[in-house]
C-alpha cells in the first residue's frame, strides 16, 4: 500500500501498476441506485472490499491512499461491441498498420474513455463494408491480435472477442468454426457470437434507400449505380437463403449446447426475436423497431443499443432511436459500436436529458453491459467484484475521464 496520499488527477500510480490493495477517498461513488458523496472505496487483492461514506473523524480523507478530489467514481466501463479496431488498423483507405500496433494503440483510447473490458468485433465474412474489406482471414488476424494483447503483462484494458458471423457466408462459417475450436468455453467466459445479415430489405436496412445512400457515399457511386448495386445485393441475398438457414441452425445448436452465448443483431420484428430465442439466443443487439424490443423484453433477453445513436438522437439507418427505447424502459446496455469515447458520453446524454437517473444511465455501460456479455464478476461498485474503476470529471459540457484503474487479472 502506498505510504503517502496522492491525487487522482495524476493517476496516483504508473499506468498498468495499480496496487492490489489501496483505499480511494474523496469521491462521489455511483452505486446501482444512488450516488454517495464523500465516499471511499477500499480495494483488497484487486477486489472491492468496501464502498460507502468516508469514516467520520479527522478529515474526509482519513485512511485514504488516493484523493479522488470530488470526482465521480464509476465501475470500469464494459464495451460489448466495438468495431474501432479495424479503423485503428486502417486509418485511411489503403493504409494498413500492424494489427499488434492497432490493438495496443486502441487500448490507450479505451483506457482514456474509462473502458476496462472491451469486446472487439471480428467480422467473419467476405465482402466490403463501406471502404473496409472484411474477410475470414482478417477476422482470424483480429482474433490473434486481440488474444495476444490480452495475454500481455498488465494491459490497460481486458481484451475480448465478439465473433460476428455474416449469416449468409459459407466461408465465414467455416472460419468461425475453426476459431471457436480454439476458444475455451467456460461458464464464466462463453464465446460471444453474433449472427448478422446486413443485406437490404430487412434488418438494419429494411428501407433500401438507406443502403443506397450508404453505398453511394462509401464507394463514390452515383444514385443510379448504387440502386443497381442494391438490386444485385437483393438477388444475391435470395440466392444464399439455404446458407442462411444452415448457419443459423448451426449457431443455434452451439447455443443450445451451452458452447456459445448467442447474440441476435438488428432484429426487426417480434417474429425475428422469437426465432432468435428459439434457437438459443441470449441477447438482442440493436433491435430496429419498438415492437422487436418489446418482444425481447417479454422473452427476457437483454437489449443492447448503440451509444452513438443516443448521442445523435436517431439511428443513421432510419431505425428506432435508442433514446426512445430508453424512455420505454427497453434498453439494458449501450455499446460503443465504433466510437469508444461515445460510451460514457451516451450515458451522460441520457442523464442530462432526464431520460434516466445518473446511476441507471451509468448502469447501461457497466452492470447492464456486463450482464449482456455474461460477465458477473464486474460492472458494479460492490464488495467482492473486480476493482475496475474510472474517475470522471462531470463539470464540463461532456464527461472527462481523469483516471482509469483496471485490477490485475
Amino acid at each position: 500500500m502506498t505510504t503517502s496520499r496522492t491525487t487522482a488527477w495524476s493517476l496516483g500510480w504508473p499506468a498498468g501498476s495499480v496496487p492490489a490493495d489501496y483505499v480511494l477517498g474523496g469521491v462521489r461513488a455511483v452505486l446501482p441506485d444512488a450516488v454517495i458523496d464523500n465516499a471511499r472505496v477500499v480495494v483488497r487483492d484487486g477486489l472491492i472490499a468496501e464502498v460507502g461514506p468516508a469514516p467520520s473523524g479527522a478529515g474526509s480523507l482519513r485512511g485514504a491512499d488516493l484523493d479522488g478530489a470530488g470526482l465521480l467514481c464509476v465501475p470500469g466501463l464494459i464495451d460489448v461491441h466495438s468495431d474501432a479496431l479495424e479503423r485503428e488498423r486502417a486509418p485511411r483507405p489503403g493504409v494498413h498498420l500492424p494489427w499488434d500496433f492497432a490493438v495496443t494503440s486502441l487500448e490507450g483510447k479505451f483506457s482514456a474513455a474509462g473502458i476496462t473490458t472491451a469486446f472487439h468485433g471480428a467480422g467473419f465474412q467476405d465482402k466490403m463494408a463501406g471502404a473496409m474489406a472484411r474477410s475470414a482471414r482478417t477476422a482470424i488476424e483480429v482474433c490473434e491480435a486481440v488474444t495476444a494483447r490480452s495475454l500481455a503483462p498488465a494491459p490497460l484494458t481486458g481484451h475480448r472477442i465478439l465473433y460476428r458471423l455474416d449469416a449468409r457466408s459459407p466461408q465465414g462459417a467455416d472460419a468461425l468454426a475453426a476459431a471457436l475450436d480454439g476458444h475455451p468455453a467456460t461458464a464464466e467466459s462463453l464465446p460471444l457470437v453474433s449472427h448478422e445479415d446486413h443485406t437490404p430489405g430487412q434488418g438494419q436496412y429494411a428501407d433500401r434507400a438507406y443502403m443506397e445512400r450508404y453505398i453511394a457515399g462509401a464507394s463514390g457511386l452515383s444514385a443510379e449505380q448504387a440502386a443497381r448495386r442494391v438490386d444485385e445485393m437483393i438477388a444475391e441475398r435470395d440466392a444464399h437463403r439455404p446458407v442462411l438457414e444452415r448457419n443459423l441452425a448451426w449457431l443455434g445448436s452451439l447455443a443450445l449446447a451451452g458452447r456459445i452465448r448467442l447474440v441476435g443483431h438488428d432484429m426487426d420484428s417480434p417474429e425475428a426475436v422469437e426465432a432468435l430465442r428459439a434457437r438459443g439466443g441470449s441477447v438482442a443487439e440493436f433491435p430496429t423497431t419498438v415492437d422487436a424490443a418489446r418482444k425481447a423484453r417479454e422473452l427476457g433477453l437483454p437489449i443492447v443499443m448503440g451509444a452513438p445513436n443516443v448521442m445523435r438522437g436517431e439511428s443513421h439507418s432510419g431505425n428506432v432511436s435508442a433514446a426512445v427505447l430508453v424512455e420505454f424502459g427497453l434498453v439494458d446496455a449501450l455499446a460503443s459500436d465504433y466510437l469508444p469515447s461515445g460510451l460514457l458520453a451516451g450515458a451522460f446524454t441520457l442523464a442530462r436529458k432526464g431520460l434516466a437517473p445518473l446511476p441507471a444511465a451509468i448502469g447501461l455501460v457497466t452492470s447492464g453491459a456486463a450482464a449482456a456479455a455474461g460477465l458477473f464478476d464486474r460492472g458494479r461498485l460492490a464488495a467482492g467484484l473486480r476493482a475496475d474503476l474510472a474517475l470522471v470529471d462531470d463539470t464540463g459540457s461532456w464527461p472527462v475521464v481523469r483516471a482509469t484503474f483496471r485490477a490485475a487479472a
